[in-house]
């Protein structure tokens, strides 16, 4: 290691042990902070997820400053978590980074050890087939992980997670016909329950249906996530381009008007691209 990559991991380890000792202290008992000492485990759950998320949302808009700043948010929750653990004895930030650690050197044999692979395709097969062999002494059913994904989850993640784990397990579709044959066959159920007005059964088919969706997203190689944040994307910018060109608030156009509008936008933003 230089001397230059040396004073640079003090810095970063200083930089730690101050946010570490920030978070100590916002959890005192003697001098800390009422929201602090009451969050648990559990509370900060919807933070840890927002967090990401605004992490995410910064990546995609590169905006390097914006991204620094979320992803110290995102590991204020980690510092956070350990510093809960720690008080309630079960685990500390040092097992967490010793945890990843070992992980990391368990899983790049190729890198740590005396495998060696020809491409890309093999590592990920060679950590795969890995992190299998130790999923296999913790979750001896398989329903048992796919809960993980359900409690830990986004749905949409959930499920493109469930449907890949259960694909390897031979719970598939012989060729891709067959998930257009049960798509068609949700989208029917679906549209019986809504005409029959039972929403409840409504819900069910629609479940259904988009688990459907998701699987035939994933037969393509298509992540149903990023398609979805693409659509979302799409939906604002041309929004937004609709609202510039409007006079009055939206809901005082009528449904024709604002078609006209929004082709004028999706043909605009079209040419821009």
């Amino acid at each position: 290691m230089t001397k230059f990559a040396s004073h640079a991991n003090q810095k970063i380890l200083t930089a730690l042990e101050r946010l570490i000792d920030i978070v100590a202290k916002l959890r005192s008992p003697l001098g800390g902070c009422p929201w602090d000492l009451a969050q648990t485990q559990e509370s900060l759950i919807p933070y840890i997820i927002e967090e990401a998320y605004e992490a995410v949302d910064a990546i995609y808009s590169q905006n390097q400053a914006e991204i620094a700043e979320e992803l110290g948010d995102l590991l204020l929750q980690v510092v956070l978590q350990a510093q809960i653990a720690q008080e309630n004895e079960y685990f500390t930030l040092e097992d967490i980074a010793e945890g990843i650690s070992e992980k990391l050197i368990r899983r790049h044999p190729h890198v740590f050890g005396d495998v060696e692979v020809a491409s890309e395709e093999e590592v990920h097969h060679n950590w795969e087939k890995i992190k299998q062999e130790e999923k296999q002494k913790t979750h001896a059913l398989l329903s048992e992980k796919l809960k993980t994904y359900v409690r830990s989850l986004p749905p949409l993640m959930a499920t493109l997670k469930i449907s890949k784990q259960a694909a390897k397990a031979g719970f598939e579709w012989e060729n891709v016909e067959g998930v257009w044959d049960k798509f068609q066959e949700e989208l029917k159920e679906f549209q019986e329950a809504i005409i029959k007005g039972d929403l409840q059964h409504a819900e069910t088919e629609l479940g259904d249906l988009l688990f459907t969706v998701v699987n035939l997203g994933r037969w393509y190689g298509i992540d149903p996530t990023v398609a979805l944040q693409g659509t979302n994307n799409r939906f604002i910018q041309r929004l937004s381009l609709m609202e510039q060109k409007c006079e009055r608030p939206l809901q005082e156009y009528s449904l024709t008007e604002l078609e006209v509008l929004w082709q004028s936008a999706k043909k605009q933003l079209s040419i821009d691209e």
